[in-house]
Parts: structure tokens; sequence; C-alpha cells
């Protein structure tokens, strides 16, 4: 099953505006995790954009582009195409890149800003409140996209974290960028590059790569290892909702040498990657290291996990290896990707083993 993220991994994973009672989150878990089964279908068939040809912005609302991934495999991606024309008459460079982005993607926020077209953007969706300068739009849901709310902004460029509106979008002259999942970190190099030549930020892009790479490189390079690989659990909230390395965030726990104790309960991919433990499964895995990316949904904390029932007992608790992982961080594939390696790899480095 190939890796992937979606929008709806970000609202199942991250905060909302307004976040439901604990009862309600589990409904909502299990209603989304029904609806990501569907659209990870769709997700899946475009992750990781990885064409590096230059962006042309024409008239046309957008094109069909078959590309390769870094990793080799065929996909097909959208990608509106964008220009800079030459003024024969007075030899200027006259712009045609967008100047009024509606972003409905929190990854690709964070991207638009990382490569210096903040200024371009004039609404986000209501999932995408990082940076803290990003216009977020409370009445444009993320979850569920309205065509006409979005175009009610009157946007040159939509970028879209999957093609469920796509064609609507275009069908009323709106060009559309799909931000798909990315499977790995070539696939999230080529997708800010993507977005910097789309809108002009070739060299914003650039050095916002590199400085990505160099990070991520100084903090796998760093790491304190340990000569028997560890053993973690994620926890997605207080229902025992987790991932596995088949997701983008198990890929990057398995960056740092981790082995995932939720995998043997998705051997055959029919939870997608999310599948919910019991607490007899985890009791059973015992894990050197627990990340929880649910104190601020769920309310869980150190104090909690280890006043559930048989927790206590786990080695994790035992030796203090239970450590707190921002949810919004997780669930993302954009430039705060080193955020979250940094504290995978600060745990790592201090992990207390008996």
């Amino acid at each position: 099953m190939p890796r992937t993220t979606s929008l709806e991994e970000e609202a199942l994973c991250g905060r909302s505006t307004a976040a439901p009672p604990s009862g309600d989150r589990r409904d909502l878990m299990r209603n989304l995790k029904a609806l990501l089964a569907i659209s990870l279908v769709l997700v899946s068939c475009g992750e990781g954009n990885g064409s590096s040809e230059t962006a042309t912005y024409e008239a046309n609302s957008g094109s069909i582009l078959a590309t390769e991934t870094p990793t080799g495999k065929a996909i097909t991606e959208t990608k509106p195409e964008f220009s800079a024309k030459d003024d024969a008459n007075t030899g200027s460079v006259e712009s045609h890149f967008p100047t009024a982005i509606v972003s409905m993607s929190p990854t690709a926020t964070e991207m638009l800003f990382a490569v210096g077209a903040g200024e371009q953007v004039i609404a986000v969706d209501n999932y995408s409140y990082w940076p803290p300068e990003a216009p977020v739009v409370e009445d444009l849901a993320g979850w569920n996209p309205n065509v006409e709310a979005i175009a009610s902004f009157q946007p040159d460029l939509v970028i879209l974290s999957d093609s469920g509106i796509q064609q609507e979008l275009e069908s009323l002259g709106i060009k559309v960028y799909v931000a798909a999942a990315a499977a790995e970190l070539e696939d999230v190099y080529a997708q800010m590059m993507e977005i910097g030549e789309i809108t002009g930020r070739q060299s914003g892009a650039i050095a916002a790569v590199d400085h990505m790479k160099e990070k991520i490189q100084t903090l796998l390079d760093g790491m304190k290892r340990p000569d028997k690989p560890l053993t973690y659990y994620h926890e997605l909230d207080d229902v025992l909702y987790s991932v596995t390395s088949a997701t983008f965030v198990g890929y990057i726990y398995s960056l740092a040498g981790l082995v995932n104790i939720a995998d043997p309960a998705d051997q055959d991919g029919s939870s997608w990657g999310y599948p919910q433990l019991t607490q007899e499964f985890i009791l059973e895995a015992d894990p050197d290291i627990i990340f929880y990316a649910d104190a601020e949904c769920c309310g869980q904390s150190f104090k909690t996990i280890a006043s559930r029932p048989g927790w206590s007992d786990l080695k994790a608790v035992r030796n203090g290896n239970v450590i707190q992982i921002n949810n919004d961080v997780s669930s993302r594939w954009g430039p705060r990707l080193v955020d979250f390696l940094s504290t995978v790899s600060a745990a790592v480095s201090a992990v207390k083993i008996e």
C-alpha cells in the first residue's frame, strides 16, 4: 500500500477550529476513517508531485501531466501553466504569476509562505492555521470545500489537497493545482519546488528546500541510535487509533530507525494505514517509546496515559519515554517536518532502556 496523507488526515490528526468534546470526537474519528478510505484512493493515485519542469502561466485553466516521481513511479497530476512574458518593446519582463491564491490545503499553505508567496495568498481554509499570518477564513471549509465560497474570492489560482472539486472550479475558468500527498521526502521537496515555480518564487523554493534538506540531514546524522532498533506506538487519539509505516507519518519515524508496533494490525491495508488498536494489543507489544498526538484534541498527557489499566507496566511509561507530538506538525508534509523530526530525533537520542 502506498504511503499517503491528505486533508482528511490533517483534520483527523490536527485540531479543528472548534474541537468537539471527546465523545463527539470518537464519532468524528469513526466517520473520518470511513471517508478517508474513499479519499485515499484518489490521493494515492496522485501522490508525490515530481515534475521539475518550469511551469508556465497562460490562458488555459489547467493541464494533465504524466510525470515521474523521485522514486520513479509514474503518476498523473494536475498543474496549471504559468509563465513570464518578455515585452518586445521595453525589454522588461511582464509577470503573469498568480496574485490571488486560495489555498484549501494546510500543507500547501505552509509551503506557500515558506517559498515567499504569502503576499499572493488572499484566503486559506479553516484548517490552515499556520503560519499565524495566513488569512484564515473560518467559513472556508477545508473538510467539505464549497465551490461557490471559493469562487467568491475571485482567485486566479486555487490549491487543493485532492481533485474532488477540481473540474467544477476549472469549469468556472479558475486554475487549479492539486497538492497531492507525499510518499517520501523527495516528494516533499518536489512539491515545494513546483509551488515555487507556479507562483514565481523559484529562488525562495530553492532556499526553503535547501534549508529543509540541511536541517533534516543534520538531525539524522546527529541522532544517537541504540544498537537494537527501538519500537514505538504513535497515538492519534484516546480511542487508540494509530498509524502504520504505510503512512507518511510512519515513514518519518522509519527514517529514525524506529519499528512501528501498529504494522501487524493492518497487514492487509484494510484500515488504510490507520488501524484502531486495542489495549491488549499495545500491552503485548510493549513499545520502547510512545508518541502521543492527542494532547490538544483529547486532553492526553503522560499522567493520563500512565493511569490507563496496565499501562504503567509498559517499558515506555516505566522509563519515561512518553513523548508529546504536535498534532498539526506530525500530520503535514510541509516545511515543519523539520520540527517533527527534531522531536523524534531528540526522543531517540535520549531514550532510556532497561
